[in-house]
């Protein structure tokens, strides 16, 4: 299989650039495995394929803001840093990447924040893209998760062609949200489940 086989026109119309007026409001692709038959329904008619011998998994991952915009010592360029994963909580060392990486070097110092709430500094080259920062911060780890919610965005695809919003914190998160630790995208199965929803899959 080639990864081309996965190439598709979509129309710049048909992509949603903000999510619905409500969770369960987004629209819902029904393939149907028996006839191949596709069907266009709402979120909230998921629950009309699910019967009580279905099991539904939640994941209670928690997105954090992970997408940051630092500037470069000396030259001030800036720097789009995106957090992957934190290696070592005391040595507040995180596995990034950067963007674009052509600028970034080992020994290179990033600053966010107009006050330089934080700083980092570039301890190592991982992929072409891929970054080793250790943020020079001395307060504690309460104070340091704050400031990265403070500086951080949340992570909204490169399709959707806008700055992400603080309505999006709350949006693009799933409600049963509870263990932070994920920077990817919440998956958008579940962002769409409401709190009506769950009720109605609980009563099945």
């Amino acid at each position: 299989m080639k990864l081309s086989q996965f190439k598709f026109n979509l129309p710049e119309s048909l992509v949603a650039h903000t999510p619905a007026a409500t969770r369960d409001e987004a629209r819902l692709m029904v393939l149907h495995r028996d006839s191949g038959k596709i069907e266009h329904k709402i979120f909230k008619d998921v629950l009309d394929y699910f019967d009580n011998k279905d099991v539904m998994i939640l994941n209670n991952t928690k997105v954090f803001p992970a997408r940051m915009y630092g500037n470069k010592e000396k030259t001030g360029a800036t720097i789009e840093v995106f957090l992957l994963r934190e290696l070592n909580k005391e040595l507040r060392l995180w596995d990034v990447l950067v963007d674009p990486a052509r600028k970034i070097r080992v020994g290179n110092k990033l600053y966010f924040g107009e006050d330089d709430l934080l700083v980092a500094e570039v301890v190592d080259n991982t992929t072409s893209r891929g970054r080793t920062i250790r943020f020079l911060f001395d307060g504690t780890d309460e104070e340091f998760r704050r400031n990265i919610e403070i500086l951080g965005e949340t992570p909204l695809p490169k399709y959707i062609k806008r700055k992400a919003t603080a309505e999006d914190k709350e949006r693009y998160q799933t409600i049963f949200a509870k263990n932070e630790g994920a920077v990817a995208r919440v998956a958008r199965v579940g962002a769409s489940f409401c709190l009506l929803c769950l009720f109605r899959q609980s009563a099945l």
